[in-house]
């Protein structure tokens, strides 16, 4: 009670001495080097003082003042207020202000200098509740005073600053509930603070400068797009507006801060949704490795590598597909974690606009800036492989294993190596996750006929086409040309994306595994000069191993669309990335 009375007596002063005599003094208490730093601070210590205006001064930096009043009160206030640690131990009255234009209270005329004070009216029904806490020991009862003389502005504000940290997700509405307190109690344990749920003057401060600090830094301003249908907060301190490249609204880096922000919008359904996940997931901008998830009306990416990390969201609504993907430094995570948080709360579909599939580029921006990113990644070496379990397990040649960081299957399900025999080449790849392949290859009990018709599907041109190819031939020989055992010779043309791809008799069977054209120095084969390991001496190192392909129990000879068909259904194409 003793602390509240002198609280109260303290602002009536303030707010006398504001009023009497000849009002040319202030006493500065701060000056900060930006304006939007010394609007956070200038707000903090409104929480406090009735009488707080800023000023710009001649030195380019903007003051924080209380007053005005008399050359003798000001003096007094200063002597009072450093006495009781409530402004800062430098504060001092100017004896010449010099002051230029006014930025605070906001909305002030910026080109008034130094103006009377209209009179501050302190409803006798309101004293209670301001309170002006000593702010290095401020209990949480003071704190809690001190809070609810904010006004409905300043509750918001803090709901939004803390939602800008990551650790409120409610609705700003001003209303400290359970969610809020949970909030305040998370960022004060983060920042080294008791976690009490109440924000003392001085951590609101902080808080807020923070807040307002950063957001000027990233440039954060609420962006309408009516081409695309969408508003939300974009920081445009780091990106720039680069031009449609439907079904994307391009934002490339700034000043070389190597984001880069993507707005996305189409009609679209099921089928589109899925097909934009896999486009997103191709492209040069979205980093391989990372947590993915397709789900009926949405999708989420998220992807770090190479230094780049990225996050791209999108929903289907009534026809309509919108989301957003920002990409942006590896090592700027904390910047970029809680730029996803403000993208994602701001983010506002608006109804009936979509980005037009038609609609181009401006003139005036290269189409090579404008796809940056959006092509197409292509891994290093990409190689035809075999599903030998009805789990997705696969079998290839251990050439396309050679230095890679990650092996994908199809381009978008990463595997790793379960098997490799480098001896004879081969090697098993267990996905990730489970697979369900159309068709798995079964070993045929013994080769063909010589001059039987023999046919294989493989990415003959690796990743370019999204299905492989089919190529037919005969079988030539059950041996190589120096007669290997382990080997059989085909005449069949075939190209480097082909190793590894199932050839298979006229019944489906697996006859062998293609293998990699060993061209002999200063020798040359003929290009239908081709050569499989052995079903044979393939099933002779699987031995004993957990998948490995069943032997056929078919004898009947298929239709040929059936055969092609079976083929290539069983292949699948697998990529090395490094």
């Amino acid at each position: 009670m003793k602390y509240l009375i002198f609280a109260v007596s303290l602002l009536a002063s303030l707010w006398a001495g504001s009023l009497a005599g000849a009002q040319n003094a202030w006493v500065q208490v701060e000056a900060q080097p930006t304006l939007t730093e010394a609007e956070g601070r200038a707000r903090a210590y409104s929480d406090t003082f009735p009488n707080v205006q800023g000023y710009r001064l001649p030195s380019g930096w903007y003051a924080i003042v209380l007053g005005p009043f008399s050359p003798d009160e000001a003096q007094r206030q200063l002597d009072l207020l450093r006495g009781e640690r409530l402004i800062p131990a430098d504060s001092f009255v100017p004896e010449t202000p010099g002051f230029g234009q006014r930025f605070w209270p906001v909305g002030a005329d910026l080109a008034e200098t130094a103006p009377s004070i209209t009179p501050l009216v302190i409803p006798e029904t309101q004293t209670a509740t301001i309170v002006a806490p000593v702010p290095e020991n401020e209990t949480t009862e003071q704190a809690r005073v001190a809070e609810d003389a904010l006004t409905p502005d300043q509750r918001m504000d803090l709901q939004r600053a803390l939602q800008f940290y990551g650790v409120y997700t409610g609705k700003i509405d001003g209303s400290f509930g359970r969610g809020t307190r949970a909030s305040m109690a998370d960022w004060q344990g983060a920042n080294g603070f008791e976690p009490t749920g109440i924000l003392t003057t001085v951590q609101r401060a902080a808080l807020i400068e923070g807040w307002t600090s950063e957001r000027a830094a990233l440039g954060l301003e609420p962006v309408s797009e009516p081409e695309a249908g969408i508003a939300m907060d974009l920081p445009l301190g780091l990106v720039e507006f680069a031009g449609y490249q439907p079904p994307f609204v391009t934002y490339g880096p700034k000043d070389g801060s190597g984001y880069q922000v993507l707005l996305i919008s189409r009609r679209g359904e099921g089928k589109d949704l899925a097909a934009l996940y896999d486009r997103m997931l191709a492209m040069s901008a979205i980093p391989i490795e990372g947590e993915r998830g397709l789900q009926a009306a949405s999708f989420t990416i998220s992807g770090e590598g190479n230094g780049t990390s990225a996050y791209a969201t999108a929903r289907m609504e009534g026809g309509m597909i919108k989301g957003f993907a920002l990409i942006g430094p590896t090592a700027d995570s904390a910047r970029r974690l809680r730029l996803v948080e403000q993208m994602q709360a701001s983010f506002t579909p608006l109804p009936g606009k979509v980005l037009d599939a038609n609609l181009g580029e401006p003139s005036a921006t290269p189409t090579a800036d404008l796809v940056k990113g959006l092509e197409p990644r292509r891994p290093a070496l990409s190689r035809s492989g075999v599903y030998i379990s009805a789990t997705g397990a696969v079998l290839t040649t251990t050439e396309v294993l050679q230095g890679c960081t990650q092996i994908t299957l199809d381009g978008r399900h990463t595997a790793r190596v379960a098997y490799q025999d480098d001896l004879l080449g081969i090697a098993i790849l267990e996905p990730d996750a489970a697979l369900a392949p159309r068709a798995v290859a079964e070993l045929a009990p013994a080769l063909p006929r010589l001059d039987s018709d023999v046919l294989m599907a493989g990415y003959s041109y690796e990743d370019k086409l999204s299905a492989p190819v089919i190529s037919s031939g005969t079988f030539s020989e059950a041996s190589g040309l120096n007669g290997e055992k382990h080997i059989a010779r085909l005449t069949l043309q075939t190209l480097p994306g082909d190793v590894g791809g199932a050839v298979l008799d006229s019944t489906g069977a697996m006859i062998g595994l293609l293998a990699p054209r060993k061209d002999e120095a200063g020798r040359e084969l003929p290009k239908d000069v081709s050569f499989i390991l052995q079903g044979s001496a393939i099933t002779a190192a699987l031995q004993d191993k957990a998948a490995m392909p069943a032997p056929a129990t078919s004898k009947t000879t298929l239709a040929p669309e059936d055969l092609a068909r079976r083929a290539r259904d069983m292949t699948v194409l697998v990529s090395c990335w490094k």
